[in-house]
């Protein structure tokens, strides 16, 4: 009976040894089936852009934050605006998609093919599926949705530039989140031919993962493989890790 009852003190002590190492031995490549490598988000660079003014037809330039989600194989624009600090999430398909656009701009650009009417030429190069997370403050609630990018040119203050426009959506809320939800805004960016192109090169797969080794040794360029039922079972959920 005495060692009985050692046993059952010490039954709570071995059940939170077995969750820890439950949790530890947890493969990542199922929770992140796009996952390139199992490595921690970090900045790779910064580039310049180009906002809408509030109550005004001009721009404002604002510094862009451009971080590698290794796991997520993504690529995020931080920047704040209108007070809210935004994460901007850009797959591997979307990144390509930028690039390949840029191009077709630049060419319309040296052939003087553009035309000034914004409602024609806004998704002229295509749109892309995006997902951005927003919040107030530090410490406030975080919203996520997934809204549609559209890639074309604008002109604004007698200039062209190249553009994204992120159309808003309705946020994904959480299950058991009874608070109201917020769709996220509508943000549009301007970007001179030099500004894209310094961006198009942070979005390079082969410029990320260039880097990445440095910081993880050797990496494959494809996504980490996963049964196709474990890719089926991972929750499509926001971009956070």
């Amino acid at each position: 009976m005495k060692y009985m009852k050692q046993f059952a003190a010490g039954v709570p002590g071995i059940t939170m040894i077995l969750l820890i190492l439950s949790c530890q031995s947890v493969n990542p490549a199922k929770k992140y089936p796009n996952m390139v490598a199992d490595v921690d988000p970090f900045s790779v660079g910064g580039v310049e852009a180009q906002f809408d003014r509030f109550f005004s037809p001009k721009v404002n330039k604002a510094e862009i934050d451009v971080v590698f989600h290794p796991r997520l194989n993504a690529v995020s624009l931080e920047f704040k605006y209108a007070f809210i600090n935004y994460r901007q999430f850009w797959d591997e398909a979307a990144r390509k998609q930028f690039a390949a656009s840029l191009e077709l701009y630049k060419r319309d650009f040296e052939d003087k093919k553009l035309i000034n009417n914004y409602r024609k030429t806004r998704a002229v190069y295509g749109k892309v599926k995006g997902r951005v997370v927003w919040e107030s403050f530090k410490f406030t609630k975080t919203h996520m949705s997934n809204p549609i990018i559209e890639i074309g040119y604008r002109f604004k203050e007698d200039r062209a530039f190249f553009t994204t426009l992120m159309r808003s959506a309705e946020e994904v809320m959480n299950t058991g989140d009874s608070s109201n939800s917020v769709d996220s805004q509508q943000i549009s960016m301007y970007f001179t031919r030099a500004q894209a192109d310094e961006l198009a090169k942070l979005f390079d797969q082969a410029y990320l993962l260039e880097i990445l080794g440095t910081k993880a040794g050797a990496v494959t360029d494809e996504p980490a493989a996963t049964d196709a039922a474990d890719a089926e079972a991972v929750p499509q959920g926001p971009y956070r890790e």
